[in-house]
This record gives C-alpha cells, structure tokens and sequence, in this order.
C-alpha cells in the first residue's frame, strides 16, 4: 500500500511561504500574501545548513543558526536579511555574481511599507508592460545604488517585506522612481 506524507503545520507554512516568493519573484511590484509577518517564515523556507548568512537584526540570530545555516559577513552571505536598511555602504557589500556564475549573487531582504513613500515604475521579465507601486523605509539614493549595482545577469535578488505582504524584485527587473 502506497502511503504519502502529510506536512506537519511547520512545513506547510514553509511551503506555503516559498510558493509566495516564487510568485513575487516571478510577478515583480505584486505584493503576495506569507502565512506569517517578517522574516521568520522566510528563514524556514530559504535557509538550511549549506547557506551563508547575514543577520542585521540580532533578534533573527538564533533562527538563523537553528537552520544550520552559517552565519557570515555580508561580502560572503547568500542570504542578507538587513531589516530596516539605514546604511548604503552594507549595500555595496553584496555579492553580484559575474557573468559566468550569476548564481552566485545574494538574495537582499529588507524590510519595507508598501502603498507610501516614493513611486517606483517597474518594467522587465515578468511585469505586464509596467507596474507602479509606493515603497517606504528605503534610505535616500537606495534605488540609484541599486541600479549602479545590476549589471544583468549580475546583480542581486530583492525580497521586500510589509508585514505579511512581499514583493519581490529580481536583478532583471528596471526600476525607475517617479
């Protein structure tokens, strides 16, 4: 008799969360709903022992190690999760990939508010002609950085977090602010 699995709750929400960066990531500027607010739930479903990771918020430490993953500086993190970004110099510590390896680039997440602050026009991979949305919480100059930063295929991957909405903005995706 053939038996399948049943996810315990932990591993639902865990599924669940990384469906919804999927489809952020592959429908940038649409906000997607998590089963749970902040990091958290995105520590359980991105990261396991063979990450490397940085933690800007002390309090996400502890979930980081109990996932295995290892803790890192930002110029070797896989995985950045900064919280409120205050500083663009720990922006310009990411890793970018090259042009060979563009596997290799971090995937930045940070905290944000959706729906105030400036206006971003999104276009690219995955956007219907264009997408415009408000994001707060960003230092001044952050977008101009960022640009500085992409040079497709290097760059580096964007998970912005309200709550639990997410947005996510792959290297490939342009961003103009309005």
């Amino acid at each position: 008799m053939l038996t399948t699995p049943t996810p315990d709750a932990a591993e639902a929400s865990a599924n669940a969360t990384f469906d919804a960066i999927l489809w952020a990531l592959s429908r940038p500027g649409l906000p997607r709903h998590l089963p749970q607010a902040g990091e958290v739930g995105l520590i359980a479903a991105l990261l396991d022992r063979e990450c490397h990771v940085y933690a800007g918020d002390p309090l996400l430490i502890p979930m980081v190690a109990q996932s295995g993953a290892k803790l890192v500086d930002v110029p070797q993190a896989d995985h950045v999760f900064l919280g409120r970004l205050t500083d663009l110099d720990l922006l310009r510590q990411l890793r970018c990939g090259s042009d060979l390896y563009p596997d290799e680039a971090a995937t930045l997440v940070l905290r944000a508010t959706f729906g105030e602050g400036p206006k971003v026009r999104l276009t690219g991979p995955g956007v219907n002609g264009a997408v415009e949305v408000q994001i707060a919480g960003l230092p001044t100059g952050f977008w101009a950085a960022r640009t500085d930063m992409i040079r497709y295929p290097m760059g580096f991957d964007m998970l912005l977090l309200d709550g639990t909405q997410v947005i996510g903005l792959p290297r490939s995706t342009m961003i103009e602010v309005l």
